[in-house]
């Protein structure tokens, strides 16, 4: 019975590279720079977990934003399933951006 691996540091990097291709509608900065992204998960199955959060509770996209997250990182080939979880504890502030983030806005 042979187990396959699964390199969950490059996959990890491709679905790194997917949420950096999406927008917060209202921001031109993607969604990780941002700090959004709280955490991604992958179990042995290839499935994806991402634990994200939203810059406040009455987002736009609350419900659009988590459905186009799930289809780009399944559309990875090494993805089997993705779901994303919004979680507001802890609450976004802008300390959670990136350097590059803070730049981009004008907030260093």
């Amino acid at each position: 019975m042979s187990v396959e691996t699964i390199d969950t540091a490059a996959l990890g990097e491709k679905i790194v590279r997917v949420l950096k291709t999406i927008y917060d509608p209202e921001i031109p900065v993607d969604i990780y720079e941002l700090g959004l992204i709280y955490d991604v998960f992958v179990n042995e199955n290839h499935d994806v977990k991402i634990l994200m959060t939203l810059t406040s509770p009455n987002c736009p996209v609350a419900e659009t934003l988590p459905l186009e997250i799930e289809e780009k990182v399944k559309s990875l080939k090494e993805v089997n399933n993705a779901t994303v979880e919004i979680t507001f504890d802890p609450e976004w502030t802008k300390d959670l951006m990136s350097e590059e983030a803070k730049l981009e806005l004008g907030l260093l």
